[in-house]
């Protein structure tokens, strides 16, 4: 049985620019009035009720050697490595930072390196790193915790692979794209598909738990065959992990993007049937539709925590560890700790110059209340369990779900009689065909979206972010 069903009608009427629910709420939210007092405050907080939740580690490398055109990451292109050893020592002295404020609570379950490209990293600099983390949070063993690192195929080999599994690393996420060369070539990637499955084999022989590959359908040259071709590749690679976005097209506020020649993208009725195959070839080939864009095999962490009730939704995508804190490193990183989110500086010297100064480089952040965290938890349940227990959140809240969401309700009943979901008087709950769409279906709970779209815009105001279409 397919965990989800396609209708090209239904997405083409729906499909809208919205969030993509990382966090609630979204970072476009976020203001200058949260800095680094407001942290500590919350850290405190933490403190006070215990704190012995379990901590995700985030670290942002943004350096990368070459731009390749699609891209909308918070990245450096840059040759000059000297650049990276500057960074370095930075984001060690704000793990030290950190270190000592979650002192005595400061045991990580889990670890996720992204990017840029966090294999910019020489052997020996990436040692010096991992032992600085180590030594000033408790890593959970390697059996218990979940260590993963992004990497780009054309910046390692095989000895590299195995100098990051010593290191502690024992997941990895591969950015592929697309394996075809004309597509690859439009948009600045060239990575040979050997060069790619040789470096997947050399994950598996070093013995990573759970390898994952990155692709984007939508990008320059791509056609319904060289889609086939791809997703043939891909099926024979036998990733645990495929992660498939959807490219969004907006040289507006993305420069690299300006480079790709808007005549040679698909038309949108041709992305929707590419989105169509890659769903009907990977779930044929026992890939388990996870949610929004991500596919696992049936017995890998996500789709078992998935079946479990466990899954969490974090600034990563979706994660196993739902109770975790999170706390992030690096230029422009977010971090989510008791209830707040705080985001650094997102130019290399501003972050310098509030680390100089001996402060967290934290430049804006938010804090939610009751109502925020209510809906931030609607919005996780339909997310990654695809429904909504009525009774559940009435015993977690002092609320009456029907009267507290009386106009949520009545917006949903249009998606009801789409057939994207069923609303029972103790279950909400969205449908195969609904789960494509299920962006769409958390906005109605969006308290910020909905006052921006009820209240005219005025001069001067802050708008918020614009966002990628939902599918």
């Amino acid at each position: 049985m397919m965990e989800v069903q396609f209708d090209a009608d239904l997405i083409s009427r729906l499909s809208t620019s919205g969030p993509r629910y990382t966090s609630y709420p979204t970072a476009d939210r976020f203001h200058a009035d949260f800095g680094y007092t407001s942290f500590l405050e919350a850290l405190a907080a933490r403190r006070l009720r215990g704190g012995r939740g379990p901590l995700s580690l985030y670290v942002h490398v943004p350096f990368c050697d070459t731009v390749c055109y699609y891209c909308a990451c918070n990245k450096i292109v840059t040759r000059d490595r000297s650049k990276a050893a500057t960074y370095l020592e930075y984001l060690k002295q704000e793990a030290e930072m950190q270190g000592s404020l979650f002192a005595g609570m400061n045991r990580v379950e889990q670890l996720h390196f992204g990017g840029g490209t966090p294999t910019y990293f020489s052997d020996e600099q990436m040692d010096e790193l991992m032992a600085h983390l180590r030594a000033r949070f408790d890593f959970a063993p390697d059996s218990e915790g979940e260590y993963s690192i992004e990497i780009d195929p054309r910046t390692v080999d095989r000895e590299r692979i195995f100098r990051l599994r010593a290191q502690g690393f024992n997941r990895v996420s591969l950015g592929v794209q697309d394996f075809e060369p004309e597509v690859q070539k439009a948009v600045n990637r060239i990575q040979p598909a050997e060069e790619t499955l040789a470096v997947m084999q050399a994950a598996r022989d070093a013995g990573f738990r759970s390898i994952s590959i990155d692709l984007i359908y939508g990008l320059p040259k791509q056609t319904m065959e060289t889609m086939t071709r791809t997703l043939a590749k891909v099926i024979e690679a036998n990733p645990d992990r495929i992660a498939l976005y959807n490219y969004a097209h907006m040289p507006h506020l993305f420069k690299p993007q300006r480079r790709i020649a808007e005549e040679d993208l698909p038309e949108p009725s041709v992305k929707l049937d590419m989105l169509a195959l890659c769903i009907k070839t990977l779930t044929t080939a026992g890939y388990v539709y996870i949610g929004m864009d991500h596919f696992a095999r049936p017995d890998d962490d996500l789709a078992v925590a998935q079946r479990q009730g466990r899954l969490h939704r974090n600034f990563q995508g979706y994660s196993t560890h739902a109770e975790s804190d999170l706390v992030a490193l690096g230029v422009s990183a977010i971090s989510a700790v008791n209830g707040t989110y705080s985001q650094n500086e997102k130019t290399l010297d501003e972050y310098y110059a509030r680390l100089d100064a001996g402060r967290l480089p934290i430049a804006r952040g938010y804090a939610l209340d009751a109502d925020d965290l209510l809906r931030r938890l609607v919005i996780q349940m339909l997310m990654c369990n695809f429904e909504l227990s009525i009774s559940a959140l009435e015993l977690a809240y002092p609320i009456r779900f029907k009267h507290y969401f009386a106009q949520e309700l009545q917006r949903l009943e249009e998606f009801a009689e789409d057939g994207l979901l069923t609303i029972e008087d103790d279950w909400i709950s969205v449908s195969l065909r609904g789960r494509l769409l299920i962006r769409n279906i958390c906005m109605v709970f969006d308290r910020h979206l909905s006052r921006d779209r009820a209240a005219p815009s005025t001069a001067g105001a802050a708008q918020p972010l614009r966002f990628s279409r939902t599918i």
